[in-house]
């Protein structure tokens, strides 16, 4: 539908009022520009790895703790700063990543800190000191990286609001009133990296913790393909949603992190084998977009219920695409936001299958178990560390049931055998076909929409009465790049695009994300912390 001409003139005053981004220009802090920068000034001996990293935990001192991005600096991070300096020196390093700063969201066990979830109360219960490490971390240290430390969230990783009640309200470092939402549930890993306090961090998305962020703070967030990154180590969600993925400042520095935590692992029963190798996931070409058709779903941009300065920002993230080559049609999939719930259930329903159900108790409980277990040789042992955090857990994962002993039972069942969930797996991968075939049959090689068609709220607001389409994505399983599309007038992050895939194209919508920021260039760091 055309805007009338009232509604254009309101766009148009909007657009004049917007920020102009910067010049791209090499950054005087390290840790404000990219992970390529970053190692060619290593290379050349401008800084090294553990002056860079003093310089991080320095931030994370300061800026993080004023911002309650922090959950925990981990004290082994000075030392790996200075092993890989070693490497470097000795012609040794392990890839694109050695020495490079990146934190992890406070579910992540990491060895030699307790995992306080961002909750009070299981940092109460459980405040000893982990000796594993998750598998995301391990493969991140075995790729050189060094792990600053933890990330605050919502507990649990359960909400979109960054407030946990072991850390506080996380707050948005745009804002310089302290009242606006950063998004969540991975509220302090957005900030971090929009901070420069990290080139990189790691977060989860059930129904948009990664991307809700992304957008509030103006960064990069991603939701790979559900399965293409193993959970091991991680406090579980709903193991037919939970997804894990980067945050960074740019989308090559996002591909080289997931890159390096990709790939199946029989330790997490619903890890899938990956499409291609990990280095296709980080091969990236300015020009990717040249002459690609993409979809823009018109459900998914609500275009009556954005604000003028929204569809501004909006409309100017099109005409990038349109830019840097693409072909931008609308597109009607075969599923969307509204009927994507309807679809499984109908599909369920042909199959004589028993109902789908995304959040089935069994499969959070038997992850629970699984969870404690990795972490002690002694199985009576994680049995009592689950009924010890039992209450707490089940505060905020209530389909559970009301008593430890109640959910004895489930424990021990395993995950992928759960009957409502595989029926949710097998109504996924029907609908997934669908969706697959609607594309090929309009020719469109990816779908584009806004993260979210608002920006941030205050932090103890209800967000506006727009529905939005992050769940889709994860109900689906598809990959979803989200990418800064520019300040508004105020000098808050406005909006978000998404680029979103068919499972198993990570490197594809990759691949168009970075075309797109290398035409648009929208990210403008916040003002330092004072």
């Amino acid at each position: 539908m055309s805007p009338t001409r009232r509604e254009a003139l309101a766009q148009l005053a909007a657009l004049v009022a917007l920020p102009m981004p910067a010049l791209a220009a090499p950054a005087d802090d390290p840790l404000d520009g990219t992970v390529a920068d970053y190692q060619a000034g290593r290379r050349r001996g401008a800084w090294t790895a553990a002056e860079v990293t003093a310089r991080a935990l320095d931030r994370g001192r300061t800026d993080g703790m004023k911002w309650r991005a922090i959950d925990a600096l981990a004290d082994t991070a000075r030392a790996e700063s200075r092993a890989a300096d070693a490497r470097l020196r000795a012609r040794r390093t392990r890839g694109p990543l050695d020495g490079v700063p990146v934190f992890a969201k406070s579910i992540y066990d990491m060895a030699g800190l307790p995992t306080t979830g961002s909750s009070a109360d299981w940092a109460r219960l459980f405040p000893e000191r982990v000796r594993r490490d998750a598998i995301e971390i391990a493969r991140l240290r075995a790729a050189g990286a060094i792990v600053l430390g933890k990330t605050a969230a919502d507990d649990f990783a359960y909400r979109g609001n960054g407030t946990s009640s072991h850390t506080g309200q996380v707050l948005n470092p745009y804002d310089r009133a302290g009242i606006r939402t950063p998004g969540g549930s991975s509220a302090g890993s957005a900030v971090a990296v929009a901070g420069g306090m990290a080139f990189a961090a790691l977060g989860t998305d059930d129904g948009g913790s990664n991307r809700i962020p992304a957008q509030f703070t103006g960064v990069v967030g991603m939701k790979p393909t559900f399965g293409l990154v193993p959970r091991t180590g991680v406090i579980p969600t709903w193991p037919y949603l939970d997804t894990h993925g980067p945050l960074a400042r740019t989308v090559a520095d996002a591909a080289l992190m997931l890159a390096a935590i990709a790939g199946i692992d029989a330790s997490d029963p619903l890890s899938l084998a990956m499409t291609g190798d990990r280095a296709s996931l980080a091969t990236l070409r300015d020009d990717a977009l040249s002459g690609v058709r993409l979809g823009l779903v018109e459900l998914h941009a609500p275009r009556a219920q954005m604000s003028a300065e929204a569809l501004s920002v909006w409309d100017r993230a099109l005409g990038d695409l349109r830019a840097a080559g693409a072909v931008v049609d609308a597109f009607a999939p075969s599923v969307t936001r509204v009927d994507f719930r309807d679809a499984f259930s109908a599909a369920a329903r042909a199959r004589g299958d028993v109902a789908p159900d995304s959040r089935s108790p069994a499969p959070t409980a038997n992850a629970l178990l699984r969870y404690f277990a990795g972490r002690t040789s002694d199985a009576r042992a994680a049995r009592e560390a689950v009924k010890r955090g039992y209450a707490a857990f089940r505060a905020f994962y209530d389909v559970l049931p009301a008593t430890y002993e109640a959910c004895e039972p489930l424990l021990d069942q395993p995950m992928a055998a759960d009957a409502a969930g595989r029926s949710f797996a097998r109504s996924r991968a029907e609908v997934v076909a669908g969706l697959a075939a609607s594309m090929r049959a309009a020719g469109v090689t990816a779908m584009v929409y806004p993260t979210m068609p608002f920006n941030a709220p205050r932090a103890v607001d209800p967000w506006p009465d727009v529905r939005t389409p992050l769940g889709y994505g994860n109900w689906l399983g598809l990959p979803e790049v989200s990418v800064p599309a520019g300040l508004g007038a105020d000098g808050m992050p406005a909006l978000n695009l998404s680029i979103v895939g068919l499972p198993g194209e990570d490197a594809r919508v990759l691949a168009l994300a970075h075309a797109y920021e290398r035409q648009s260039r929208r990210f403008v760091a916040p003002p330092r912390a004072t």
